[in-house]
C-alpha cells in the first residue's frame, strides 16, 4: 500500500515568520504534533510540539505567565524549526515509510510529490491505521498465530480447513521474524466460526501447524501457547 493512499492531505502548515504561539494554536485546534514550515510552496522545516516544549522550556524559565506569553508571541517559527526535514514520497510504501521514521526517530514527516511539494503528512497514528486495517481487527473474529513449515502449500493447508469450517478470512500476515530456519509465523484472521465449532477446526489445525495463541475477540479470549521471546 502506497502512502499516498493513507496520508493526511489536509495539510496545516506554518510560514517562517509566523510566531511560536501560532505554531501552538493551530496544532491545539487541529490536533497535530507536526507542522510542515513552508516559505511559498517551498518546503524549508518542520516544527513538532517537542521543538515548542524545548524552546518554552529553555527560554521562559523564571518568567511569569504574561513575560511567557509575550515571549512565545516574539520567537518566530525560523528560530526553533529543524530545517533540512526528513521527507517521504508520495509513492514510497508505508512500510518503507515505517521503516524511515523509525531509523529517524521522528513520529512523522511530509509527503512530497515528484516535484517535491508537499501534498501531505503521514504520522505514527496513520501506520498504525494501516495495521488495524491490514490485521482486519474492525471485523473483530478470532485471530490464530501458527508457526508453519516454509514450503509450498503450507498455508494454504490452514485457509483450506478454516473454509471447511465455513469460516471467513479477514487477513493473513506472515514474517521470518522470530521463526526457526526453515519455518515462518503466520498470522490469521477469520470469522464466522461458531463457538460450537471452534474447538474441533482447533483440532484439525493443530495436526497442520504448531499454534502459538488465540485470541477470540466476540469474548475477549485469549489462549497464549508459546512465547516467541523465548
Amino acid at each position: 500500500m502506497l502512502v499516498k493512499n493513507w496520508m493526511s492531505t489536509n495539510v496545516v502548515t506554518v510560514s517562517p515568520e509566523d510566531s511560536m504561539q501560532d505554531a501552538m494554536y493551530l496544532m491545539r485546534e487541529h490536533k497535530v504534533r507536526m507542522l510542515p514550515v513552508l516559505k511559498g510552496d517551498n518546503l524549508v522545516g518542520v516544527v513538532s510540539d517537542t521543538d515548542l516544549k524545548r524552546a518554552s522550556a529553555s527560554d521562559a524559565t523564571g518568567l511569569d505567565v504574561h513575560e511567557i506569553l509575550y515571549l512565545i508571541s516574539q520567537i518566530k517559527i525560523k528560530e526553533i524549526m529543524t530545517k533540512n526535514p526528513v521527507t517521504v514520497h508520495e509513492d514510497l510504501t508505508v512500510e518503507e515509510t515505517a521503516e524511515i521514521l523509525t531509523n529517524e526517530k521522528i513520529s512523522g514527516a511530509p509527503v512530497v510529490d515528484r516535484d517535491g511539494k508537499v501534498v501531505g503528512v503521514i504520522t505514527r497514528d496513520d501506520l498504525f491505521k494501516v495495521l488495524i486495517a491490514l490485521s482486519g481487527l474492525g471485523k473483530k473474529g478470532i485471530q490464530l498465530a501458527f508457526e508453519v513449515e516454509d514450503r509450498p502449500g503450507s498455508i494454504k493447508e490452514l485457509t483450506d480447513i478454516i473454509r471447511r469450517y465455513e469460516g471467513r478470512i479477514a487477513s493473513i500476515l506472515s514474517t521470518y521474524e522470530r521463526a526457526p530456519q526453515g519455518y515462518r509465523i503466520v498470522y490469521i484472521r477469520m470469522y464466522d466460526i461458531s463457538r460450537s465449532a471452534l474447538p474441533q477446526l482447533m483440532a484439525e489445525l493443530r495436526q497442520k501447524a504448531s499454534m502459538i495463541y488465540l485470541v477470540d475477540h466476540r469474548d475477549d479470549r485469549r489462549e497464549i501457547y508459546r512465547d516467541l521471546r523465548v
